[in-house]
């Protein structure tokens, strides 16, 4: 059976469990990158109960994703944030401008959760990217 996508793990985030962190459409490029968090190599939480902290390492593994098929921050067209803080927007927001260092956004919704996936976490944020 031919595939129509590509999944892939890039080795620097932690291990995917139940999904890829990135699904890349074969004959185009346009690419979902799935929800990254404040999780490290090894599962451990990053940045405490620091919602700016967290913001920071997800953006950051977010942006291995983005290396890893050859994109920046500026090729995401759509950000979905989910955190269990939704209206510390102002929080999220400059966490996010000091790792992409840009004030430049792309199309965004932030929705509030009442947890995620593993306990402790406070954002999880997942990107549509599209390379020429």
């Amino acid at each position: 059976m031919n595939s129509n996508r590509e999944l892939l793990n890039p080795s620097d985030l932690h291990p995917a469990p139940g999904f890829s962190h990135i699904a890349a459409a074969r004959g185009s490029r346009l690419i979902f990158i799935a929800g990254q968090v404040a999780l490290g190599p090894d599962f451990s939480i990053i940045g405490g109960d620091d919602l700016g902290a967290q913001t920071e390492a997800a953006m950051r593994n977010l942006e291995v994703a983005l290396k890893a098929v050859g994109a920046t921050f500026d090729d995401v067209v759509r950000r979905t944030i989910y955190t269990t803080q939704p209206t510390e927007f102002e929080t999220i927001t400059a966490a996010i401008e000091r790792v992409q260092q840009s004030t430049e956004h792309p199309a965004q919704t932030i929705a509030g959760v009442t947890g995620l996936a593993v306990p402790g976490l406070l954002i999880e944020i997942e990107a549509t990217v599209s390379v020429s």
